[in-house]
């Protein structure tokens, strides 16, 4: 079975492939900063993490899912995600800028920390799912072993029902460090989040050194835990996997709950 990745991100793969599921890139060529600009707009506010974070997901993965990949329509399930991070109230994208990045990082490091919001969404355009869709599959699942509450269930919405957010805005409240999941037609679109705690005892010269390295800049929040940047986080609440960028339980319980899938159906073997 197969998986479409609606992103060219490096880190994103790797943590797919190191699971056994090899996903076909594709780049989704959204403009992220307009879907987020009309969406602000409509709604006379600023988005919260789960909202924006949901938003681009869902955006990502459409423009995948309707395209042609080497003049074949997708024939799968597709995945697209987002992250941002949130220091004080403040969301943070991708700095581009050095002095930006230094400046992110002298505000996190003041806070103590911040939260890792993580967006997802999985389209199924299986060719032979037949009649089944996400919402009918979600309706029937209520996820396998484990602790209760660790996930949450999937909540069956009308994607119209959201308002400028579409699917997004069904997402509703999430707490820092939580979940929540919710299925429309062959939609499924979840968050995940993870608090992250950084050392107190971090320098202006070691964020000068990390910063001149180019790592912190084109990923959220301008550090990783998967690169240089580890060493200066202390503890992370939540999925470590989020926090590079998919989270690999939730995505494995939309695929599950959602469409009736097993993780090991799309191991590459």
């Amino acid at each position: 079975m197969r998986l479409y990745l609606a992103s060219t991100s490096p880190a994103r793969r790797a943590l797919l492939a190191q699971t056994g599921i090899e996903p076909v890139l594709v780049a989704p060529g959204v403009d992220e900063d307009a879907a987020v600009d009309a969406a602000r707009a409509e709604l006379g506010r600023e988005l919260t993490g789960p909202e924006l974070v949901g938003l681009l997901a869902v955006a990502k993965a459409d423009a995948v899912a309707d395209a042609r990949i080497a003049g074949s329509a997708v024939d799968g399930f597709v995945f697209g995600g987002d992250s941002a991070f949130e220091v004080d109230g403040v969301l943070h994208g991708k700095p581009h800028d050095p002095e930006v990045a230094k400046e992110r990082w002298r505000q996190m490091l003041a806070a103590g920390g911040g939260t890792l919001w993580s967006g997802h969404c999985v389209v199924d355009r299986r060719l032979d799912r037949g009649a089944d869709t996400a919402a009918d599959a979600a309706t029937d699942r209520t996820g396998g072993a484990g602790r209760a509450g660790t996930v949450p269930p999937v909540r069956r919405v009308d994607a119209p029902g959201g308002g400028p957010l579409g699917i997004a805005g069904h997402l509703g409240d999430v707490a820092p460090g939580g979940s929540t999941l919710v299925a429309a037609g062959d939609h499924v679109v979840a968050v995940d989040s993870a608090v992250l705690t950084f050392a107190e005892d971090v320098s202006l010269d070691e964020i000068d050194a990390y910063v001149a390295t180019g790592e912190p800049l084109e990923v959220a929040g301008a550090f990783t835990i998967d690169g240089r940047a580890a060493a200066y986080i202390t503890r992370i609440d939540g999925a470590p996997s989020a926090v590079v960028g998919l989270s690999l339980p939730v995505l494995r319980s939309m695929l599950l709950r959602g469409f009736g899938v097993a993780w090991h159906d799309l191991w590459a073997l």
